[in-house]
């Protein structure tokens, strides 16, 4: 866990974020030992299975919990009876508890399928990032993504950012994204789950032109 002017933020695993303030916001929640406490608000990125799992959801959601997720998700969410949902698209903004929220798109650039397809595609709605304002904090998640020129502008103080290659950057591609970006602390994330490991936040944390903190995944 890291404190950063007065939220708590915890990694608990892959692209799973607990952001505790005064609303407490869940991110992709996937593979959950422990639920400490219950969300307000949840935010899931796409509609693959490691980040939209109904099973961890339906661990953290309580009745008044709102969910944000892209099209693609909400015909399973109908399904569990998850129906407080805001369907988002890149491009919206909007404020929900008193948090305010930009929706970026996230996308691959080269990587690709065996088909020559991307991993996750800049034409589809369902691959979103998200810009996440909680009084003058901003934190940037940026889905499972490529460095892209939407990134390019963006005013960031927290940033999680992908760094296992495959799907998503590599520890050289997140430095230079953060590079770009400059934010002022840049936490990584999507490793030791699914691909990658501890050594490629470590080459991302001696590359980066920024404040890094690698988190221990809380149990």
């Amino acid at each position: 866990m890291i404190e950063y002017l007065g939220l708590k933020i915890y990694w608990l695993g892959h692209d799973c974020f607990r952001i505790e303030g005064k609303v407490n916001i869940y991110i992709d929640p996937f593979r959950l030992d422990k639920v400490r406490n219950k969300a307000d608000l949840i935010l899931i990125t796409h509609s693959h299975s490691d980040h939209f799992s109904i099973t961890d959801i339906l661990k953290v959601v309580s009745d008044d919990s709102i969910i944000v997720a892209p099209k693609k998700c909400e015909n399973e969410l109908n399904k569990h009876g998850l129906i407080k949902t805001k369907i988002a698209k890149a491009g919206d903004t909007f404020s929900i508890l008193g948090v305010n929220l930009k929706v970026l798109p996230a996308y691959n650039v080269n990587k690709f399928k065996s088909d020559k397809t991307p991993f996750h595609n800049k034409g589809s709605e369902d691959f979103l990032g998200y810009l996440i304002k909680i009084d003058e904090v901003s934190i940037y998640h940026t889905g499972d993504t490529d460095l892209i020129p939407e990134m390019n502008g963006l005013s960031v103080d927290v940033m999680f950012i992908p760094v296992s290659g495959t799907y998503v950057m590599t520890p050289d591609e997140a430095a230079e994204s953060v590079r770009r970006i400059k934010p002022k602390l840049a936490i990584p994330m999507h490793y030791g789950s699914i691909v990658g490991d501890l050594n490629d936040a470590e080459k991302f944390s001696t590359m980066a032109e920024c404040k890094v903190k690698i988190l221990n995944k809380e149990t």
